[in-house]
């Protein structure tokens, strides 16, 4: 009988530590997050998130050009959203892509020609939040602190995404691996299919 109950307490053990195991090994979930004064929370380790894609000199207003110095711009998505893309070639509820900007370096160290990343000069978050924006989709810019502010929706930045985005007013045409999952996917704006028949 002893015996037994020790063999009990051996296996419920086991399963214990199983169960723990299996739960820190799974990644936790990522969602917005806000203050109480609706700002948002810079999301915790964005940079381990899926990389989409990286510009360079990027810009959808020839203003925008004037600046005296390169820069790069990198997208990150968090992963459920990418997974669920994936399956569905467009993306769900809670969708965060943050939008890093750096600034370009050119001679340093042993680098005699081209460019690489600097430190951030801007991050923006485009976050798809359909109970608490109206438009579903909604910007939030950071500057150096932990907190980004909203964007007003009089923004030229939400006419621009409307009108010009291939999936769900985001830029997919500009992730390449993305582009081919929304053609598979027939998941395509008519604007941005307009677009680019116009453009051929």
């Amino acid at each position: 009988m002893k015996n037994k109950k020790i063999a009990l307490l051996v296996a419920a053990l086991v399963l214990l530590s199983s169960a723990l195991l299996l739960n820190s090994a799974t990644p936790p979930r990522s969602g917005p997050e806000y203050t109480s004064d609706a700002q948002m929370k810079l999301p915790e380790n964005y940079r381990q998130w899926v990389y989409l894609t990286t510009g360079f000199d990027m810009s959808y207003s020839p203003k925008a050009m004037e600046m005296d110095h390169h820069m790069f711009d990198n997208v990150f998505v968090n992963p459920e959203s990418y997974a669920a893309f994936l399956e569905t070639g467009t993306w769900p509820d809670k969708t965060m892509l943050v939008l890093e900007g750096r600034m370009a370096q050119g001679k340093g160290s042993i680098n005699q020609k081209g460019n690489y990343q600097g430190e951030v000069m801007a991050r923006e978050v485009h976050v798809k939040d359909e109970a608490r924006f109206p438009g579903k989709w909604a910007f939030f810019a950071f500057g150096e602190g932990e907190t980004g502010t909203l964007v007003p929706t009089s923004a030229d930045c939400y006419s621009c995404h409307s009108a010009h985005a291939a999936v769900d007013t985001t830029f997919v045409q500009f992730y390449p691996t993305l582009l081919t999952v929304a053609k598979e996917k027939g998941t395509l704006s008519p604007a941005y299919t307009k677009e680019i028949a116009k453009a051929k």
